[in-house]
């Protein structure tokens, strides 16, 4: 029987403090079962996100030890970053990889949520395919008005939690749990300090505003690089590939004088996105990942 494998990308609220970054990925990195794929932090989003992957058993022990740790060592009162936030471990959604599907991650992620909210007294909201409300699958719908109106509006009947007491933990808020399919985190960093063009191109390039299909987006200020950066989410790269929206966006900001500076992969990506991008640039025929051959020794170590 294949063993169930699930991929996890929690998200902490902090991303300047290394100590405190190392201490919090510290519990991931130690549990037997458990695998850190990718860790990385960004101080103008004060943000840490680890893409981890395991069996539901550990990877569940591994992000409670890693929350405890993270609610002991952020305090959300006196948190800035140029990212969304609710909580001091903000998102964690399940990803199904290989032995599960998508209804035992909602399962997990419920489960698991259940479980979160008792063991740290922190509320939780469940979002995307574990929703438990139509509009809660949308997490930008989870944390509208960030945790400075959810802290106002949590006693009201649509904000209530999905676990938990409704009132924020004093110190690190609340917390969105989901089950989600990959997604593709992809970040434009623009020449330019002009955030208002960073929002326009972002307006202009998301789904939500009558853009790319599957396509979310906002303006951020990257005070630490003189830049100002389009933060991207693709949520399905078959709809919006990853040279089609950079091309949009690229197009925007020369619309406007600006200059493109760099591109940033934010944590793990699907190989097949990266492989097509790579197949339309150069035009190949009739292309099949069964040609790169780094694939294809994965294949018989897996069946061997």
């Amino acid at each position: 029987m294949t063993r169930a494998l699930v991929e996890c990308v929690p998200n902490f609220s902090e991303g300047r403090r290394a100590g405190v970054v190392s201490a919090i990925v510290a519990p991931l990195r130690d549990c037997r079962g458990v695998h850190v794929l990718d860790a990385r932090s960004d101080p103008d989003h004060n943000r840490t996100v680890v893409s981890l992957v395991g069996e539901p058993a550990p990877l569940q022990e591994a992000l409670l030890a890693s929350a405890r740790k993270a609610v002991q060592l952020i305090d959300m009162r006196t948190h800035k970053g140029a990212h969304p936030r609710i909580g001091a471990v903000d998102v964690i959604p399940f990803v199904p990889l290989r032995g599960i599907d998508m209804p035992g991650c909602v399962a997990l992620a419920r489960s698991f949520g259940k479980r979160y909210a008792r063991e740290l007294s922190i509320p939780v909201y469940f979002y995307e395919a574990a929703a438990t409300r139509p509009e809660r699958r949308n997490l930008e719908e989870v944390r509208r008005g960030q945790l400075e109106a959810l802290e106002k509006e949590m006693a009201l009947p649509q904000r209530a939690p999905d676990e938990g007491d409704a009132r924020l933990h004093p110190t690190a808020g609340a917390t969105a749990i989901g089950a989600r399919a990959f997604l593709i985190a992809f970040n434009v960093n623009l020449r330019s300090t002009d955030l208002a063009a960073a929002r326009a191109i972002a307006r202009a390039i998301r789904a939500s505003s009558g853009g790319m299909p599957c396509v979310k987006a906002v303006g951020v200020d990257l005070r630490e690089k003189s830049m100002v950066q389009v933060s991207i989410t693709i949520t399905d790269p078959g709809a919006s590939p990853l040279d089609a929206v950079f091309a949009r966006v690229k197009d925007e900001a020369d619309r406007r004088g600006i200059a493109v500076h760099e591109t940033e992969l934010y944590g793990m990506t699907p190989a097949s996105a990266l492989l097509e991008v790579a197949a339309r640039a150069l035009c190949i025929s009739g292309f099949d990942a069964g040609q790169v051959i780094d694939l294809r020794l994965l294949d018989l170590q897996e069946g061997a």
